[in-house]
């Protein structure tokens, strides 16, 4: 069931990186890059792409979604808290001493995390382990795994592609957010990755390449999943690192670096602009 049209995902994925940017400016803490470049897929995806209830976290017929890149976990709280998982007041507490919200991703306390991510590299091997499981089961729901790009440095994910479409898991679902920019360098320069659609192809996966920031493309996309019956689901989202605010895009500065004082007021300042140019496009439209 779709939850929300096109126009309005676009408005959540800029609410996702404006509490993100104050989440992680609040707390100093880095990653405000990693969360802005999957923003978009992430709104698509609890927008109305996965089935998950609030109500019922622990659901026996949910989708599973597992953020492999943990690091970028405040942009999963928001998108929770966005679902009705928990309250906003949880978001002004994230990475704080007690909190239920760590830096990365924890699945101890907080209602709608499957796993606790971050030591990268070991997200896919849970979610192809779930969804075997779930194929054992004969149960209906997917099971969905963002990676980011620089992760798939580790061996352990190419030993989940093997064993993913080893045993014909077309209950899942993985999309590698390809921003192609990783900790201190780019992907390319660090450890090349293409042609990496002609290579998990060649393991047997079913592969789509996708503009990760084109909301009506990942609808649509989502949509028709699994891609081929019998095979596990890849999909490639090209992004922007930092997308949202020009000064943050496409530098590997902002993976690390944490917005404060007047660098704070002006992130904030281009999100409130983009948003209230979708608010005015939407009445526009609405006419």
């Amino acid at each position: 069931m779709t939850l929300y049209q096109h126009n309005d995902t676009r408005a959540l994925a800029i609410r996702l990186r404006k509490h993100a940017l104050r989440m992680t400016s609040r707390a100093k803490s880095s990653h405000v890059g990693s969360a802005f470049s999957m923003a978009d897929i992430i709104a698509v995806l609890y927008g109305g792409a996965l089935n998950v209830d609030p109500a019922r976290p622990e659901w026996d017929q949910r989708d599973r979604f597992i953020l492999s890149k943990g690091h970028a976990g405040s942009c999963l709280y928001a998108a929770l808290m966005e679902r009705g998982f928990f309250s906003e007041e949880v978001l002004d507490t994230y990475y704080g001493n007690g909190s239920i919200l760590s830096g990365h991703v924890s699945h101890k306390g907080v209602p709608g995390v499957e796993f606790s991510t971050g030591s990268l590299g070991h997200g896919l091997g849970v979610a192809t382990g779930m969804a075997l499981a779930g194929k054992m089961k004969g149960a209906d729901h997917r099971v969905v795994c963002v990676l980011s790009d620089g992760e798939c440095d580790e061996g352990s994910n190419w030993e989940a592609f093997l064993f993913a479409a080893h045993h014909k898991l077309d209950n899942l679902v993985a999309i590698i957010d390809y921003n192609k920019i990783q900790s201190l360098a780019s992907v390319a320069e660090t450890l090349a990755l293409e042609p990496l659609a002609d290579k998990l192809r060649a393991m047997n996966w079913a592969v789509s390449e996708v503009d990760g920031h084109d909301h009506a493309a990942m609808t649509a996309l989502f949509g028709r999943l699994p891609l081929e019956v019998g095979r596990p689901s890849m999909i490639i989202a090209h992004t922007t690192k930092g997308k949202g605010v020009s000064f943050m895009e496409d530098t590997v500065l902002w993976h690390y670096r944490t917005a404060q004082g007047d660098e704070f007021e002006a992130a904030m300042a281009e999100l409130d602009a983009i948003e209230i140019a979708l608010t005015t496009d939407r009445s526009h439209n609405d006419a």
